[in-house]
């Protein structure tokens, strides 16, 4: 994803967790890309083996 598409999936993902939970905290930890990150933050070779576009098992 290019920085752009990022950060529009990111926002949009977002902002339907919020309206969907109504809790921004409960929203930002949703949201996939941060769930990827949550579950790996402790591999620390976890960005050479993974996959491109990995984080849709995390929607």
């Amino acid at each position: 994803m290019l920085i752009l598409f990022f950060y529009l999936f990111y926002i949009i993902e977002y902002y339907y967790w919020l309206f969907k939970l109504k809790n921004p905290y409960q929203a930002y930890q949703r949201i996939s890309f941060e769930r990827e990150a949550y579950a790996n933050e402790h591999d620390l070779n976890y960005l050479r083996k993974r996959k491109f576009w990995s984080f849709r098992k995390y929607l």
